[in-house]
């Protein structure tokens, strides 16, 4: 029997927040800030894992992608217009109908559905890719929420996770910063000890039987107000790409 490992205090928090998902001034403002930053990422491992040329018009047609905690759908929509199959999924029941409203007028097939990474699972659904961003800081059970990623993978499948560093400058960028000074997401939107270090969530990685390929850090630039992709500096916000070579 899966292990739910939705948290029903974090899934209120993102409820109560749910009809802001697509102002870029409201309380998602880190997140749409975040955005170029992150489909960088996703797009150049994608495009490395799968042979894929970004510069057709539908590089990611024929692949089966699968957003976990899709919110109001920032990132399902870049990846449906690239040309892959979107599935959107959140635990917060709230998100989908925003998500759902913000495609249709947005002329895009998604298929958004309030669920669980581990209903998903249960199901046998499967994917090419899994996109699991800034999620996993989110759940009650970590190892067994990036299981349940894995076990939605094809074989050869990729993840791509991304998360927040625990330590002394991440607390004081994302919660006093980004929480207390700026106010762009309310008090209590993140649980500093629920933060996970580069490593572990490496070790959570293989343990969930992904095998970690590559990881970069996030970096956010207060004089031009932008973020880049770091080599060295995972310090923060860091992302992860890892495939799954079994045949499970």
């Amino acid at each position: 029997m899966a292990v739910d490992t939705v948290d029903p205090a974090e899934v209120a928090k993102f409820e109560a927040m749910a009809a802001e998902w697509w102002d870029p001034n409201g309380k998602f403002r880190p997140l749409h800030m975040l955005n170029p930053c992150r489909l960088d990422y996703i797009c150049a491992q994608i495009a490395a894992e799968f042979g894929r040329d970004l510069t057709a018009p539908l590089p990611f047609k024929g692949l089966r992608l699968l957003d976990i905690g899709c919110g109001g759908g920032l990132l399902s929509e870049p990846m449906a217009r690239l040309g892959a199959d979107v599935v959107g999924a959140d635990a917060a029941e709230r998100n989908i109908p925003v998500a759902k409203a913000h495609a249709r007028q947005s002329g895009l097939a998604i298929d958004y559905r309030h669920t669980t990474a581990e209903a998903l699972a249960a199901a046998g659904e499967r994917f090419d890719v899994v996109l699991n961003m800034e999620v996993v800081e989110h759940v009650a059970d970590p190892q067994a929420y990036l299981t349940a990623c894995q076990e939605l993978l094809k074989p050869g499948g990729l993840m791509i996770c991304s998360t927040l560093n625990r330590n002394p400058k991440s607390f004081m960028m994302a919660i006093v910063g980004a929480e207390w000074v700026m106010r762009w997401l309310p008090k209590g939107t993140h649980d500093w000890a629920k933060f996970i270090t580069p490593d572990e969530l490496y070790e959570l990685i293989r343990k969930a039987d992904l095998r970690p390929v590559d990881r970069k850090g996030m970096v956010f630039n207060p004089v031009t107000w932008r973020w880049s992709l770091s080599d060295r500096d995972l310090s923060c916000n860091y992302v992860t790409a890892s495939v799954k070579t079994t045949t499970g």
